[in-house]
């Protein structure tokens, strides 16, 4: 079997790392490859190298030792200050003397640490440059056709022989009792549906007057309404103006991520686009709209959610993967999808069943 599959022999691992230098939504993503790691190797130390800014994605995790943070402030430094930090880093790799390094990110930063790492198994997805691919010890081929970004992620395990069960293919969200109390004082009034309608990425985003009319149906049914970005100024204004004169709360930008989850989780429903938001109310499997245009549902859809559902423009070009039409900025794809259709994914209007949906208060 072993030469069959050029699988490596994986006796006597017992320190391994996993590289993800990617967005918050990408490192949620990668939560089953740590449990899957965890279950083949009981006894084995699991660490994570990600980007600063989702270390809380996987703080908590019960499979997750120890979190390496690249920080992208370092790019402001001087060049001096810059290779120190990336040194610094390197070394405490190295130091760390990790058996297996799987890199899930394609680029040369990550090809660097397994190189330096000095790991006998360094595992990754088929990089474009010569000294690249010599790094490697294990090039995972990418699927030509449209795969879950969960199951290309646990491709890399299974390169080397280790295929994970079904059940090991959970999301993990962890929820700290300190956010579910805070969230708790925002939802105690009555229950509520959640609108997250941001992202950093401008062309994944519904038109602000089309969420806003959605907004106004909402309150004009009794319904309580609370609106949750991320932190960045442009999230932030979107969502200030589509509430401004609304009788909605307003929690855009000051939420951390735990806080956002919980929030989640206290929701009746989750309106969103393609975002962190969308994949942590998969994890905790709780019911969402979600409104998708240029990127793929296959690769980035609801993930065993089977409260979860996606809507999307019936056009030839999708997914087309692009920054908006032409490279606008702006997708007609999502632009198009009528407010209708939105209400009744809901459980309003004619043709649809309210699925447990009913308003706080009386009509």
């Amino acid at each position: 079997m072993a030469s069959y599959g050029d699988y490596p022999d994986l006796r006597g691992v017992k320190k391994i790392l996993v590289v993800k230098l990617r967005s918050l939504g990408d490192v949620l993503l990668t939560g089953p490859v740590f449990r899957s790691l965890q279950s083949f190797f009981p006894e084995a130390q699991i660490d994570a190298c990600l980007y600063k800014e989702a270390i809380p994605i996987l703080e908590g995790h019960p499979n997750v030792s120890h979190c390496f943070s690249v920080d992208p402030a370092w790019k402001t430094f001087s060049w001096w200050a810059r290779l120190g930090q990336e040194v610094f880093l390197l070394w405490k790799i190295r130091k760390k003397k990790y058996d297996l390094v799987l890199n899930l990110t394609e680029g040369d930063r990550g090809i660097l640490i397994q190189k330096v790492s000095g790991a006998k198994i360094r595992v990754g997805f088929r990089p474009k440059g010569f000294w690249q691919r010599k790094v490697l010890t294990h090039t995972v081929k990418s699927c030509p056709t449209p795969r879950h970004t969960v199951e290309r992620n646990l491709d890399a395990l299974r390169r080397i022989g280790l295929f994970p069960e079904t059940e090991e293919r959970e999301l993990f969200f962890p929820i700290s009792q300190e956010a579910k109390a805070k969230v708790a004082v925002w939802g105690q009034e009555r229950s509520f549906i959640l609108m997250h309608p941001a992202s950093r990425w401008r062309f994944k985003c519904w038109p602000e007057k089309k969420m806003r009319e959605l907004t106004e149906r909402l309150l004009a049914e009794g319904w309580r309404v609370i609106f949750s970005s991320g932190p960045s100024s442009e999230e932030i204004e979107s969502v200030q103006r589509t509430v401004s004169g609304l009788d909605v709360l307003n929690l855009a930008g000051k939420l951390s991520l735990q806080e956002l989850g919980a929030l989640i989780e206290s929701s009746e429903t989750l309106v969103c686009v393609d975002s962190l938001a969308f994949h942590i109310a998969s994890a905790l499997k709780k019911k969402v709209i979600a409104l998708f245009g240029p990127t793929s549902d296959l690769t980035w859809g609801a993930w065993r959610n089977p409260r979860a559902k996606v809507l999307k423009s019936p056009l030839s070009c999708l997914p087309c993967g692009m920054d908006g039409c032409g490279g606008s900025k702006r997708s007609d794809c999502l632009e198009s999808i009528p407010v209708n259709q939105v209400w009744e994914a809901m459980g309003f209007g004619k043709n649809s069943e309210r699925e447990g949906f009913e308003p706080s208060i009386p009509l």
